[in-house]
């Protein structure tokens, strides 16, 4: 078994990025699974082929983004086990998890397969990808339960202080998703069919990877699977944080299939630019996100342990390597924006410029969205996983909705960039009330549970 962070003693600075740097590496190899599909079918079946994968994202999310909440809350609960030492209540969550994940993805495979068509039809996706779109996402929800199994089991494995082990299980999943885009597409002479068939395959390998580590593991994370069935305290624990979270993140989706709806009504070629940002964009997101779950996780453990001290510096700490990273990586984004697009766009120059212009306005400002992240995870680790839930959809929902029906629609202002500028302002204000909220929780669970501590 691979050695295990401690997150209730010592020194923080170092242990969150040694915790954080193989959650964001192995982040970014999961998203290359997405970014292989739009390359290899760019490079081998042109823009609209582009279109039609990254027109699935919005959508795609939307639907799976609930149940992967559910993994969220089997992470906080098996952090807050560890750190109050309630080793019946980790064991019993190992046990649940697994089944839920199962059901879960079982259902979004009904769901996706049956709906992709009519609602990719909904959105207004252009006529031209639309029969793609749709072969790709029917495909892609055929495997999803081995993307809710690994991700359920990931979950638990970092809650305990394991980064490394999904790291090494996405590297050598990446590697076989990128081998067979090439088989399928280039030499049997497949389209996005091809590139769906293997993210599906390369995530099924994953899965079995971290059931067999889990099996395997020799602490109070071992899976047994003669012993999985539903517990229901640690299940009930589980849907009090994951719903919040899943249904935060599903209107995120929701805001952003709103917005893709609109760029949609710009036509194909903006569809094609606007999907190889959005995949640039994911490799922002996930680099903040190995933040978020790096809160999440410190947080509850620490939390569980009642130490409230190194709460606050957590989320501190993570907020200044939020920040950091984003600009870092923000500024090299942008400064070799056309280089990077050129690698999913190869025969559309408009397509390009269209992309660039984005980039501009969401990815360079791309840091405030880690600030707020990181307190979404200090918030989802103190257990107020509603409460962040109803900050977000207030903030960033909110306001992305309502400038799309407002200020979008102004003839003036009916632009592409007018409507990329909702991002940043979203994250600024939804920032701003979860540090309010984060501050006041945070003092009434301090004086609660620990008031002898002090400020």
């Amino acid at each position: 078994m691979k050695k295990k962070i401690d997150m209730l003693s010592g020194p923080l600075a170092w242990p969150l990025i040694t915790y954080a740097v193989p959650i964001m590496l192995t982040s970014v190899l999961q998203l290359l699974f997405n970014a292989a599909d739009l390359v290899v079918v760019g490079a081998y079946c042109g823009s609209f082929s582009v279109a039609a994968v990254g027109a699935t994202g919005a959508i795609t999310n939307l639907i799976v983004n609930l149940f992967i909440g559910l993994s969220v809350g089997t992470g906080v609960a098996v952090a807050h086990g560890i750190g109050s030492r309630e080793w019946d209540q980790v064991r019993n969550t190992v046990h649940t998890a697994v089944p839920m994940a199962l059901v879960s993805g079982l259902f979004l495979t009904v769901l996706g397969v049956g709906l992709s068509r009519r609602i990719l039809w909904a959105m207004g996706t252009p006529e031209e990808v639309l029969g793609l779109a749709a072969t790709y996402m029917e495909i892609y929800f055929l495997g999803i339960t081995a993307h809710m199994l690994y991700n359920f089991c990931a979950s638990m494995v970092r809650a305990a202080g394991d980064t490394k082990s999904p790291l090494v299980i996405l590297t050598a999943a990446g590697v076989v998703n990128v081998g067979l885009n090439i088989l399928f597409v280039r030499y049997l002479g497949r389209n996005v069919d091809g590139v769906a068939l293997a993210t599906v395959l390369s995530e099924t390998g994953a899965a079995i990877a971290i059931v067999i580590l889990m099996v395997r593991r020799t602490d109070n994370c071992r899976l047994e699977l003669r012993k999985l069935r539903f517990h229901k305290e640690p299940l009930k624990k589980m849907l009090r944080i994951g719903i919040p979270a899943g249904i935060q993140s599903c209107m995120f989706s929701l805001s952003n299939v709103l917005l893709q709806s609109a760029v949609n009504s710009f036509g194909a070629v903006a569809v094609s630019g606007n999907a190889a940002v959005a995949n640039l964009e994911g490799f922002m997101y996930v680099i903040e996100n190995s933040f978020h779950q790096t809160a999440v996780n410190f947080v509850g453990q620490n939390c569980g342990a009642l130490q409230f001290r190194r709460v606050k510096k957590v989320t501190g700490l993570c907020m200044l390597y939020a920040a950091v990273a984003g600009i870092l990586f923000g500024g090299l984004m942008c400064l070799f924006g056309p280089q990077l697009l050129s690698l999913y766009i190869t025969d559309s120059p408009e397509a390009i410029a269209i992309g660039i212009s984005r980039m501009l306005v969401d990815v360079a400002p791309y840091f405030l969205f880690g600030l707020q992240d990181v307190v979404t995870g200090a918030l989802r680790g103190i257990g107020a996983s509603f409460v962040s839930m109803i900050l977000t959809v207030l903030g960033i929902c909110g306001i992305r909705v309502l400038w799309i029906y407002t200020v979008f629609q102004i003839p003036r202002f009916h632009s592409q960039t007018v409507l990329y500028v909702s991002y940043p302002l979203s994250w600024i204000v939804t920032l701003i009330i979860q540090l309010t909220a984060f501050y006041v929780i945070f003092r009434r669970l301090q004086k609660r549970c620990a008031p002898e501590e002090g400020a």
